[in-house]
């Protein structure tokens, strides 16, 4: 089954591309099917780039999945123009009184700031609380992990002292977890983040399982709630080329970019990207969508608690 998006949104021509199968809204009305409803807090600064890396792994599941793109009132993007804006995302106080299947919250490229000094701070610790009433899982992804970590547990970040940026290979810890199901014994995961948290620090905290980790870049997933939340250190939503944008944008403007690790081939920027972890990110997503979204949320949208 596809996804459902809004009418004109840029990812659906993309996707239809790229022989994903996709239905705008007018067509999704005809069918007689309660749709699952996923909201997206959409954080990052190019905000069609990440719409569409999220879109083509929701897509890779046989349920009916709707799509909402959630913006916060207390901060105005610089990076995306404001006719996208006004046509696909909706302010949280207009979202806030309805409920969800599943929500994401994306990463922020504010991470050294202290968490208080950030503007929309009280905004989004309000959609923190809010999640945890109103949607049945809600995976949260970098920045957006170690801001609700620190809201509901008080997990600090630590600075890095570089960047933490390449393709890191990951051990799952419980690999009999549903969200695992499929998983190799490793897996890779992109990362791109200048601070991290602490094993010691969650190991305190009893509601807290670390279900994923790397030797060389940490703690990549941790679960709470059973599974009603997910913190991802990392973005296997990224596409094959973002690193590579990425490290082309800073290089000769910052004092810490290195080349991606483990990401090029024969590791020479001037050689194509090698994905290694499309795979693992569309079982992950998969695996949410399936045992923690649809198998746990109820019939009537309502009764989510």
């Amino acid at each position: 089954m596809p996804l459902r998006l809004p009418d004109k949104l840029p990812a659906i021509e993309i996707l239809k591309k790229e022989n994903i199968f996709v239905m705008d809204e007018t067509r999704a009305h005809s069918q007689e099917i309660r749709p699952l409803r996923i909201v997206v807090l959409n954080l990052m600064p190019l905000k069609i780039t990440t719409e569409t890396d999220l879109v083509r792994l929701l897509s890779n599941t046989p349920l009916q999945v709707e799509i909402y793109f959630m913006k916060l009132k207390s901060h105005t993007p610089k990076n995306t123009p404001i006719e996208h804006m006004m046509m696909f995302y909706k302010d949280f106080d207009e979202l806030k009184r309805h409920k969800f299947d599943g929500m994401i919250i994306t990463g922020a490229p504010i991470e050294t700031m202290n968490y208080e000094d950030v503007q929309y701070w009280p905004e989004i610790t309000n959609i923190f609380d809010w999640a945890r009433t109103h949607v049945t899982s809600t995976m949260y992804l970098c920045w957006g992990a170690m801001a609700a970590l620190y809201h509901f547990y008080d997990i600090p970040k630590y600075s890095l002292a570089k960047k933490m940026f390449g393709i890191f290979g990951q051990y799952p810890l419980e690999p009999t977890l549903p969200i695992f199901r499929g998983f190799d014994d490793l897996f890779n995961m992109p990362q791109s983040r200048h601070t991290e948290v602490h094993r010691n620090d969650i190991e305190k905290i009893d509601d807290l399982k670390i279900i994923a980790e790397s030797p060389d870049s940490g703690v990549s997933m941790v679960m709470a709630r059973g599974g009603r939340e997910f913190f991802i250190t990392g973005h296997l939503e990224y596409a094959p080329d973002t690193l590579d944008k990425e490290y082309k944008r800073d290089l000769g403007t910052r004092d810490d970019v290195e080349l991606p690790f483990n990401y090029y081939r024969d590791n020479n920027p001037d050689n194509d990207p090698l994905v290694t972890w499309r795979a693992h990110a569309n079982l992950l997503y998969s695996n949410w969508i399936n045992y923690y979204v649809y198998q746990e949320t109820p019939y009537n949208i309502d009764d989510i608690r």
